[in-house]
């Protein structure tokens, strides 16, 4: 019992947190005269109840974390709160079924954006802010555990952004508190300035709040059925590129930026591939208009840019069925669905660093069959990148794709035509949102979908946003013997 003790107490913390967050759908709905707000207080009551019990229970347990506490740790406090999460859409006048709420509440705290809600411009005001709600927090934890427990772990080649004075698995928690506060306070300086910039972009006030917090998280749930194309409105997609952009770099370039090297958010390779990516496909996006018969002028080039950094970025906000421009612009919208942004940011996706390893380690290998006498050293931001960190990588892709083939294969057992099983697959896994096709492209959602597809798809956001190898570690039963 004494091994999870310290797991125990950590989810009990983060619970405890989420049923205080869950007041603010409490005062929405009050305020509104929506009965829900008995739905969502009820909900915090048992949320807040089950998690002071496991924090009086485990109280004074040891803060080290052993690697294998770690790994259960981020697996079970993001599970914990997709269940809890999910009591409120059950409880409320949604009255989703409990597929259909883990569904919703995994794809929130995910920021994957995916929904099962139709009609959301007539849903009451405490269901949307607390799909927002959720979003951001999600958000905040995806950066937490990017700086302060994956490179620990040595997930999918995280540990290239291992802090040395934090190399040790049993500072993992300190760690994370350590860096929370700062980052906390970036994270919300920034959801502040993009409200307030909605707001002066013509949106109204709750909506601003809504749409900043699932802007800077990158997770895209919107209070509208027709996302940010229902504003119809250039100066509210430009805040919306911005921030979906500035929620994708580095969240510790601005902690540093603000400690006096603002230059390192143009220094860093990472971030100037990242804006690479998104100009290429923005123009790769544009031609493929042309190629379907569309006009190409300004507007079209304001579409094609507004949807790449969202799907990119795994935002998943929508202004047009980018799905119909042609067959080009499909394959193009497939493939950048897996790209994601940079590592340490809300986003998610394969991320942007292990693209430049993975190009690195080709150059490397081909230079050496040619060179053979020559020694070519592979490099990460002026770094020479460790054999380790390059295996790693590789082996995440290998592990990334062979789960998305197969829980691709398992979503067409269950009826699903092959778009709708791939691209559902690609976007659950890469965390966007929309797919592609009449089912889960951006004009459809997921509701129509069996609930065996939900699961699996539920199973798939999950994986994806943990960086694949921290859930199907706990898969292997050797992971388990001490």
């Amino acid at each position: 019992m004494a091994v999870v003790r310290p797991v125990l107490l950590v989810i009990g913390l983060l619970l405890a947190t989420l049923a205080i967050a869950e007041m603010l759908p409490v005062v929405y709905d009050l305020s509104a005269g929506n009965p829900d707000w008995i739905a969502f207080a009820l909900s915090a009551t048992f949320t807040f109840f089950v998690g002071i019990a496991l924090v009086t229970a485990n109280w004074g347990a040891e803060k080290a974390l052993s690697i294998q506490q770690a790994f259960v740790l981020t697996v079970g406090a993001w599970v914990a709160l997709t269940v809890f999460g999910a009591i409120p859409f059950v409880l409320s006048s949604l009255q989703l079924s409990f597929a259909d709420a883990v569904f919703e509440a995994m794809s929130a705290i995910t920021t994957t954006g995916a929904t099962v809600i139709s009609g959301l411009d007539k849903q009451p005001p405490g269901i949307l802010i607390w799909r927002a709600l959720l979003q951001w927090l999600g958000g905040l934890g995806v950066i937490v555990m990017a700086i302060a427990v994956l490179p620990m772990l040595k997930v999918g080649g995280m540990h290239l952004f291992r802090v040395e004075a934090f190399d040790t698995a049993g500072k993992i928690l300190p760690r994370a508190t350590q860096i929370s506060g700062s980052l906390t306070i970036i994270y919300a300086a920034i959801t502040l300035a993009c409200g307030i910039a909605y707001v002066l972009a013509g949106m109204p006030a709750f909506d601003a709040t809504v749409h900043a917090m699932t802007t800077v998280a990158t997770g895209g749930m919107s209070s509208r059925d027709a996302s940010i194309g229902y504003y119809d409105s250039a100066a509210i997609e430009f805040v919306s590129i911005v921030f979906m952009i500035i929620g994708s770099l580095p969240f510790l370039l601005y902690v540093r930026a603000l400690r006096g090297r603002p230059l390192l958010l143009v220094q860093d390779s990472q971030v100037r591939w990242f804006f690479g990516f998104v100009f290429v496909f923005t123009l790769l996006a544009w031609m493929s208009q042309a190629t379907g018969g569309h006009e190409v002028g300004a507007l079209e080039l304001r579409d094609a840019m507004f949807s790449v950094v969202s799907i990119m970025t795994g935002t998943g906000y929508v202004t047009v069925d980018y799905s119909a421009w042609s067959t080009f612009a499909v394959a193009l919208f497939f493939c950048i669905t897996f790209i994601g942004g940079c590592s340490g940011s809300t986003s998610c996706g394969i991320k942007v660093f292990r693209f430049q390893v993975l190009f690195e380690s080709i150059k490397h290998t081909s230079a050496t069959y040619l060179y053979p006498n020559r020694v070519f050293i592979p490099r990460y931001n002026g770094r020479r990148i460790p054999a380790d960190v390059m295996r790693s990588v590789g082996n995440f892709f290998f592990a990334f794709f062979a789960s998305f083939v197969l829980i691709a294969i398992a979503l067409s057992l269950q009826g699903l035509d092959a778009v709708t099983a791939l691209s559902a697959t690609a976007t659950a896994m890469a965390n966007v949102g929309p797919g592609l096709g009449e089912v889960v492209g951006p004009a459809g959602n997921f509701a129509p979908l069996p609930d065996g597809a939900k699961w699996l798809l539920t199973f798939a956001m999950l994986l994806g946003r943990l960086e694949v190898f921290t859930v199907l570690a706990l898969l292997v039963p050797s992971f388990w013997l001490r």
